[in-house]
């Protein structure tokens, strides 16, 4: 499964290590992806998203109904 976040589109970011000596090597900075159900009242049904910690906080502002519809909107699939 791809390390993506399902709402935002979130994907990991290469960048460098950089030693006290100033040496760089490359690295990954991966998103925080949680795993999260989701009760959806207009489908009465549980959703499973695997989504970032940022857009569970969009969640919490918009509400997961208003999410829903917009990714319906999007095409994509839940």
């Amino acid at each position: 499964m791809a390390r993506v976040c399902q709402l935002t589109g979130k994907k990991p970011m290469s960048g460098n290590n950089v030693s006290h000596a100033n040496n760089k090597t490359k690295r990954r900075f991966l998103p925080n992806l949680q795993n999260r159900k989701f009760w959806v009242e207009t489908e009465n049904r549980w959703v499973s998203m695997r989504i970032t910690n940022a857009a569970l906080r969009t969640i919490d502002k918009l509400g997961i109904d208003a999410i829903v519809k917009k990714m319906r909107a999007a095409g994509q699939k839940i």
